[in-house]
């Protein structure tokens, strides 16, 4: 099986946003500040995020007021490179709701010994998550040249 190249599913976004010469993001707060769950200059470059401040859940809420079709509400979460029906969750190793949970406890800040069992488990994930994709989440570094050396 072949993944699909996320720059490529980029480059066949960016050909349908031409028009307004926009990239338009999809990803929730959970994908882009909790797991960094998006490929960095892939479906990470985007110009704007509409989403980006709602939780998974939240968004299912949205859609839901908004009248998105059935079918996309209880579609599985799926980045779609695989080419297969391998969803978020197998990817991740935990649902959506478990990730929000983590992400609201880490943000209380609690550690991996305050819990137990899968709490536990689905706790060590976000974080392992978060920390391994820290660098997509946070602003590039920039080197600050001193003005001696500038002239």
């Amino acid at each position: 099986m072949i993944r699909r190249p996320p720059r490529s599913t980029r480059k066949e976004s960016s050909a349908a946003s031409d028009v307004y010469k926009r990239q338009v993001g999809t990803g929730n707060k959970v994908e882009d500040f909790g797991v960094g769950f998006y490929t960095k200059y892939g479906d990470g470059g985007v110009d704007l995020s509409p989403i980006a401040d709602l939780l998974k859940s939240e968004v299912y809420e949205l859609g839901q007021a908004l009248g998105v079709p059935e079918s996309i509400m209880q579609a599985p979460p799926s980045d779609g490179l695989w080419g297969d029906a391998r969803s978020d969750e197998a990817q991740i190793g935990a649902s959506y709701p478990e990730l929000e949970w983590a992400m609201a406890n880490k943000d209380k800040g609690k550690v991996a010994s305050d819990f137990n069992g899968r709490e536990q488990e689905v706790f060590k994930i976000f974080i392992r998550h978060n920390t391994a994709n820290s660098h997509k989440m946070n602003p590039i570094p920039v080197c600050e040249v001193s003005d001696t050396i500038k002239h």
